[in-house]
């Protein structure tokens, strides 16, 4: 079999490029595999199931309200949930555990750096989003200032943090199916790319969210059996588990050291940055948060995806250390030249055999399979409404428009959308694509984040500061990738790169925040001025919600 190369996490900005989705990574020729039908009928039952639940949502989708957001229905326990399967990638199942399997304790950092995101996001975003947004983030970046270059601004960080997402999930769909289900890569990226577009244009956000619940409750509870068998093996002792991983491992104790993935301070607070500012940048993260009636549900959703996604990565870690001591040890997964068949990425693939036999090997296939069409169906949405809300209904229609029009256009810009996803998922099959998803981290970091951040605490912001600071984080994090060792050397093969760090939030976020803040301070204009006098009323509406659900209603 040939070797599918590893996840080049250390060489390609570290676990960011990986938490998307763990075949993301995956380049280079693959052989095809038996057909594993357990996996086979498992995943068609959840396609089938799921189709049947966009048919029903598709019943109840008959605004544009209830396409972006579900009508605002969905529960705070269910939203919290559908977070979680949103953010809960492939990656972070089989990405994580694979660092842990190869480099031992520090892949918890990538887990911890995750996790510290949501809390941000509960104590600065999630309540004043929710009382000042309608369907979109842009919606409370703009509430003050001016709509048109506004908007401009956050859809373009939007459809560029998407498009880069979607990129990496076809590629990455593609190469795992390819593995795990012996199907051809590009059936595999039209189907993944077909059922897309079925979710999202017929079923909307209902659909979506019940489908990324579902993925979420099938997630965690195969890894919940997963980590219950590995820990049975050793008596249920971590200090056990501990110690004989240490033993069977090549590197021994100084799997338990950190150190081994990321030792330059510098790339290390850069990751941390992208990892926790990033998530609250997001663009199909944040508009879960429309999804809910009011701003106590939508600290609810927070409260209770952080339980969950805490939750799941402790599990990871706890399969990572498994695999050393189930997978690494059995000659039945190994090539014939001792490495780990289909490279470490496939270090919990193996384990699910080496504890629950065929029969869980193909669920837990089947698991990962689903867990990159709920991602992508978050992501498609998310471009969708982008396009749709905030470029057509107020940028061009200027907010005179009709609504089943607006309706229409989102319909639309899904079905291209999915399209496209097809035809650059095909188109990038060859290429390493690993830079992707932490470039689309850093563009959320360094563009999303400070303009809105800013817009919501501080009073001097402009649109002309907002617009000038958010086009500078997203071009600095897009050159800085690019000049960097994850572009520069890895991908263009050049022999040194011009930026030496791997990780470019620090700098292009703080760039982004400093001239945000300088242009706005500048700006002498009358309409900055009015600009400023409006904060006063809007922090009153954040903070208490008074007139948000009016506001929700039109």
């Amino acid at each position: 079999m040939n070797r599918i190369i590893q996840m080049g996490l250390v060489t390609s900005l570290g676990a960011i490029s990986s938490l998307c989705m763990a075949g993301e990574a995956l380049t280079g020729e693959v052989k095809r595999q038996p057909l594993n039908w357990h996996a086979i009928i498992m995943f068609l039952a959840f396609v089938a199931f799921t189709l049947g639940i966009t048919w029903w949502a598709a019943q109840r989708t008959k605004s544009a309200k209830d396409f972006y957001t579900a009508g605002g229905s969905i529960t705070g326990f269910q939203n919290g949930l559908a977070i979680a399967g949103d953010y809960m990638s492939a990656a972070s199942f089989l990405g994580i555990s694979a660092m842990v399997f190869e480099k031992g304790y520090d892949g918890l950092i990538y887990s911890i750096g995750f996790l510290v995101g949501w809390p941000i996001i509960l104590f600065l975003v999630a309540e004043r989003l929710r009382n000042l947004g309608k369907y979109t983030f842009a919606d409370v970046a703009s509430y003050r200032l001016q709509q048109t270059p506004v908007r401009m601004l956050a859809a373009t960080g939007t459809l560029v943090v998407v498009a880069l997402y979607l990129i990496a999930q076809m590629v990455g769909a593609g190469k795992l199916i390819q593995l795990l289900f012996g199907m051809n890569y590009t059936s595999a990226v039209v189907l993944v790319g077909i059922l897309m577009v079925l979710y999202v244009m017929f079923g909307g956000m209902l659909a979506t969210t019940w489908v990324q619940i579902i993925k979420a409750v099938i997630l965690l509870s195969g890894a919940t059996f997963m980590a219950f068998m590995v820990m049975s093996q050793v008596g249920f002792s971590p200090e056990k588990m501990f110690a004989t991983a240490v033993d069977v491992h090549d590197k021994k104790a100084a799997i338990m050291s950190p150190g081994q993935l990321v030792s330059n301070p510098i790339d290390a607070v850069s990751l941390g940055l992208a990892l926790m500012f990033g998530t609250a940048g997001l663009p199909h993260i944040l508009m879960r948060f429309f999804t809910v009636k009011d701003a106590k549900e939508a600290r609810k959703s927070v409260f209770f995806a952080t339980g969950f996604i805490g939750y799941f990565y402790i599990l990871t870690f706890i399969i990572g250390f498994g695999a050393i001591m189930l997978v690494s040890t059995n000659p039945e997964f190994k090539d014939a030249a001792g490495k780990l068949i289909g490279g470490n990425n496939m270090a919990a693939i193996h384990l699910a055999k080496a504890v629950g036999g065929d029969l869980f090997l193909g669920f837990i296939s089947a698991v990962a399979f689903a867990t990159i069409l709920a991602v992508v169906a978050g992501l498609t949405l998310s471009g969708a409404s982008a396009v749709s809300h905030d470029l057509y209904a107020n940028v061009f229609a200027k907010g005179q428009h009709d609504e089943a029009k607006e309706l229409r256009v989102s319909k639309y810009a899904t079905l291209v959308l999915g399209a496209l996803a097809i035809v650059l998922g095909i188109a990038f099959e060859k290429q390493n694509i690993a830079f992707m998803v932490g470039l689309a981290f850093s563009i959320a970091a360094s563009s999303n984040f400070p303009v809105l951040f800013l817009s919501m605490f501080w009073k001097g912001l402009t649109t002309r500061g907002a617009v000038v600071g958010g086009f500078i984080g997203l071009s600095s994090a897009v050159l800085l990738i690019v000049l960097g060792p994850t572009v520069w050397v890895d991908v263009l093969k050049n022999p040194a790169a011009i930026f030496p760090y791997k990780n470019p939030a620090i700098f292009s976020m703080t760039l982004a925040f400093v001239t945000t803040w300088l242009v706005s301070i500048m700006d002498r204009s009358q309409q900055a001025q009015r600009e400023q006098s409006a904060f006063l009323p809007q922090f009153v509406r954040s903070m208490t919600g008074i007139g948000a659900e009016a506001a929700s209603r039109h």
